[in-house]
């Protein structure tokens, strides 16, 4: 921090401080210059450093402070106005606008008083003979603030009539004004299209989009432009996260988050600013957050989360019923101030409206990490609802009824439906159910318990036998010892099944069962049979292979052909060819496989039991893939998707998306691809799996965004993959592209300092990989990234890095352009242009080494390319080297050789032909402009003619049609003309 001396030096230090981050120390920091200012004893520096500091309160928590500095100010212009130089008398007219806004959100401002202000500020316009514009939209601001709708609509009318001058406020923020009053009237269309230029880059300032994208979120989700309103989001937050001023935009993110299941982004947005909760500078702003902080919390209650801890003011820990209780109070009691200033109820209202909204979306997947609050209610269920018995005392026998009619047809929820009739049955007294009811609640029970239901299946057997239903108590044995293979005992199974095996057939051999039954005891014994291929380790041996091949076709010559209408054997068939798939696959026949396990999935779906395709369905996909038909694999996952319907777990949405998504990208789709990757991380984070798939889901969601150019959003999700994603995980190949996309992300964004840790934290951990073109890149990028961020030094280093990689490479182009990269660096620092022409000089001597020693035709034209933009940029930095305060022979003879090297440029260009016709005369337009300044209009006319006659040789030799006149050509044939015209005026002086 330099010490203030004169009045350059105090310049310095607030454009210094003008730099830094919004908030109490940038502000504490302006106060000190104030002080230094007066100690200068010059009028101007005091108006100066008044002014910076009203412009720094204003942009901050502590907007309350800015009227004791304006004040000051109006009252030395009133006192001596000449003091006041031009920029500083239109910076006091424009900050008058800041002073109306300011009062209006300070309730202890009277309204007598605003209102007085805005006749002063009328007045004061008039005088200085500027738009009544301004003045206008400030009148409009009062009035909707007041609710006071007829003024509004009148003063907002006037505003759009008055003229445009120097006091209106820029285009954005003017649009973002209008645009929310369509909104606040419930014209949501219409405020999108208005806001529309602000959201396309058209218009922009230090608040905007910031505040439009914000604004633009709840309007989107009420027209359903979901899609939309997801970007705006993840792009507008990104924005307003560093910028302390922006609380009200920051309330519109939370509320965002509140309306679309995102409860948990909503706590962790919360977490970040703590001090948003206390801050007092600017009333209106904290109401409006404290309003969102009570819709987010009573939605949480209304998940279950009421005692959910949850971030809140500082000092004592809260929970979600708590802090809605504690907000509540105080944004009415501060809605209540404004109100009682105003004369109106408006305010209130609109708090408790705010307050008492409905989601609008049940769930709008964002992409981004979220630690999830434990939730008692699932966000969204990864099964359908059980059926819900009708009101009333339920029915034991109806009860059973629906059980055994869920469980015959294979129904979801037959588990649940029998474990229900077990705890009736159980409460009920004097009731004793069948024997045959009993088995079957055995037999749900234990297929509920998965590998430890063993016993529990023996039980059931046992109760069948007494039931009278042999067949079926020996099916339930043979489930029995399949459960015990699931566990690993598949010897032990396979022992357990033989004996059930044996006298299921010599009993349906004498009719004492059904197919049914002697189906599900060869089934379970194929199912054991199977385990031994699944567990074999490497090749499974063919004795495996043929043993269980020859039970699964036991099976079906029982089954097919007698299954009817009966749901269960069908389901057998359709199991029993998947089975074969597998056996396939694993003797060396995938696109057998493949085949059966379309027919098997076809089968399940004619039963009308299409959730049981889906396992086969994503199999399918994946022996798609193995033998390269794109198209079947994509066919099979969306089946897969759309069978599974409300019945899929999360985690196997998430992986079906995801594998969805790698599809579809690879066919160029990268829209599409990212919508499916964008479930896969929502379905994996429902599952529990943030840190391992969904992060790998974020990673690539961000890469498909990158695809699409859409920065911001891409940047958001990829930052928040990285502190998941890890090296023993997903590999350190994607914590590196992760880095290297995030990077390119944050360059596009202008966050060159950021993308350059990015790319050399990436570099640093590709250092390490046998295959060197990578780290050579990424430092490559790093020192691109330094440059733009003005670290000259480090980005010179981080050049002469990825030039020594590049050399080992042999990579000859990456080190001519490392090299003429350090020239243009060398040449901004003091004395460093000896340096900079060292250094383009070793760059075309590089290129001329590899020309003489490539030996491949298409290599030595890449090279004689890469010398031609050598000499270029040797020529253009020669001539930008050629100091404004050096002596005309120095600056001519820079410019003499500048003119050789810019005369060898198209030399080389001519060689290329056509191909490098745009590069040819950039240069040759370049020349000539050096012959101008050198005094040689001659030579410049020449060099100008030369460039309007390459385009019109190129036009002739062109088919009609082929090669229009695009902007380069446009551009290129009328600085010819411009130069042509140069070049004439100076033979006639």
């Amino acid at each position: 921090m330099g010490e203030i001396t004169d009045f350059d030096s105090l310049r310095r230090a607030m454009a210094e401080n003008g730099e830094q981050p919004e908030g109490p120390a940038r502000n504490a920091r302006a106060e000190q210059l104030l002080l230094e200012a007066e100690k200068l004893n010059i009028p101007l520096a005091v108006i100066e450093a008044l002014g910076h500091q009203l412009k720094v309160y204003n942009y901050s928590s502590e907007k309350a402070k800015m009227f004791v500095p304006f004040a000051r100010l109006l009252r030395l212009w009133d006192e001596r106005p000449e003091d006041f130089d031009e920029y500083e008398t239109h910076s006091l007219h424009w900050v008058f606008k800041w002073m109306s806004a300011g009062m209006l959100d300070q309730p202890h401002v009277p309204l007598a008083s605003v209102e007085k202000w805005l006749g002063e500020m009328e007045h004061r316009y008039r005088l200085a003979g500027h738009s009544e514009r301004a003045v206008r939209s400030a009148e409009f601001s009062v009035a909707a603030h007041v609710g006071d709708v007829p003024r509004a609509e009148r003063a907002f009318a006037a505003w759009m009539a008055a003229d445009r001058d120097t006091m209106a406020d820029c285009h954005a923020c003017e649009l973002h004004g209008q645009g929310w009053w369509q909104a606040e009237r419930g014209r949501d269309a219409e405020a999108l299209e208005v806001w529309a230029p602000v959201l396309e880059g058209e218009y922009t300032c230090a608040h905007e989009p910031h505040t439009v994208l914000a604004s633009s979120l709840v309007p989107l989700l009420r027209l359903g432009r979901v899609e939309e309103a997801r970007a705006h989001h993840l792009r507008g937050f990104r924005l307003v996260r560093p910028m302390e001023s922006m609380r009200g935009a920051y309330a519109d993110h939370v509320e965002f988050c509140a309306l679309t299941g995102n409860e948990a982004r909503g706590l962790e947005l919360l977490a970040e600013r703590p001090a948003y909760f206390t801050d007092e500078g600017d009333p209106r702003s904290r109401l409006e957050f404290l309003s969102v902080v009570v819709l987010l919390m009573e939605r949480l209650s209304e998940l279950g989360l009421g005692g959910q801890r949850v971030p809140g003011t500082a000092g004592r820990e809260w929970t979600a019923v708590e802090l809605a209780a504690h907000t509540r109070a105080q944004a009415l009691a501060l809605a209540a101030r404004f109100d009682e200033r105003n004369g109106t109820g408006h305010v209130s209202e609109r708090a408790r409206a705010r307050m008492t909204q409905r989601p609008l979306v049940e769930r709008l997947p964002l992409g981004v990490r979220a630690a999830r609050p434990a939730s008692v209610v699932a966000a969204a269920p990864s099964t359908a609802p059980a059926p819900v018995q009708e009101a009333g005392e339920p029915d034991l026998s109806d009860l059973i009824v629906e059980a055994r009619q869920l469980s015959d047809t294979l129904q979801p929820h037959a588990v649940e439906a029998w474990a229900r009739v077990a705890r009736l049955a159980e409460e009920a007294e004097g009731v004793e159910l069948a024997a045959r009811d009993r088995a079957e609640i055995a037999d749900h029970e234990a297929i509920g318990l998965g590998p430890a239901g063993a016993e529990t299946f023996e039980q059931a057997a046992e109760l069948y036998a007494q039931a009278g239903d042999p067949g079926e108590a020996l099916a339930a044995r043979a489930r029995a010892a399949y459960v015990r293979a699931l566990a690993g005992e598949v010897d032990e199974a396979l022992a357990a099944v033989a004996d059930p095996y044996d006298l299921v057939l010599a009993l349906y051999a004498d009719g004492g069962t059904e197919v049914p039954q002697a189906a599900g005891v060869l089934m379970g014994r194929a199912r054991i049979l199977m385990r031994r291929v699944h567990e074999a380790d490497g090749q499974v041996p063919q004795t495996v292979l043929t043993e269980a091949e020859a039970a699964v076709r036991e099976l079906l010559a029982l089954v097919d052909g007698r299954a009817g209408n009966d749901v269960r054997l069908a389901a057998r068939v359709a199991e029993g060819h998947a089975m074969l798939a597998e056996l396939a696959t694993h003797s060396g026949d995938p696109e057998a496989g493949a085949e059966l396990l379309a027919r098997a999935a076809a089968e399940f779906v004619e039963a009308g039991l299409p959730w049981f395709a889906v396992e086969y369905e994503a199999r399918l996909a994946g022996l798609a893939h193995q033998v390269g038909d794109m198209v079947e694999a994509e066919r099979a996952l969306r089946a897969a998707l759309e069978h599974g319907g409300p019945f899929l777990e999360a985690v196997g949405r998430a992986q079906l998306h995801l594998q969805l998504a790698e599809v579809v990208g690879d066919r160029g789709q990268a829209a599409e691809a990212a919508e499916h990757a964008l479930e896969a991380a929502h379905w994996a984070d429902e599952a529990g799996a943030g840190p391992t798939f969904g992060a790998w889901a974020r990673h690539q969601l961000g890469g498909f965004l990158v695809r699409q150019g859409r920065w911001a959003e891409a940047a958001e999700v990829l930052e928040s993959a990285l502190p998941d994603l890890t090296a023993e995980t997903h590999g350190d190949g994607a914590v590196v592209q992760t880095q290297w996309w995030l990077g390119d992300c944050l360059s596009e964004l202008g966050e060159h300092r950021d993308a350059a840790e990015r790319r050399l934290q990436a570099a640093e951990i590709a250092r390490h990989w046998p295959e060197q073109h990578d780290h050579a890149t990424l430092a490559h990028l790093a020192a691109e990234s330094l440059g733009q961020a003005g670290l000259h030094t480090e980005a010179d280093q981080a050049y002469a890095r990825a030039g020594g990689l590049w050399r080992d490479l042999g990579n000859v182009h990456g080190l001519v352009r490392s090299l003429r990269a350090r020239a243009w660096l060398a040449l901004r620092t003091e004395d460093g242009t000896a340096a900079a022409r060292e250094l383009m000089t070793c760059a075309v001597e590089e290129c001329a080494d590899a020309f003489d020693a490539a030996d491949d035709e298409e290599a030595r034209l890449r090279l004689v390319g890469e010398l031609g933009h050598t000499h270029r940029q040797f020529g253009d930095l020669l001539a930008r080297s050629a100091a404004e305060d050096a002596d005309d022979d120095s600056i001519r003879a820079a410019l003499d050789e500048a003119l050789s090297q810019m005369a060898e440029a198209v030399a080389v260009f001519v060689a290329l032909g056509d191909s490098a016709l745009y590069a040819r005369t950039g240069a040759e337009l370049a020349a000539g402009w050096l012959e101008s300044d050198l005094g040689r209009p001659m030579e410049a006319a020449a060099r100008a003619r030369a460039v309007l006659r390459a385009y019109a040789d190129a036009s002739a030799d062109a088919d009609s049609g082929e090669r229009g006149e695009d902007e380069t050509v446009r551009a290129r044939r009328a600085e010819a003309e411009q130069l042509l015209q140069v070049a004439e005026e100076q033979k006639d002086r």
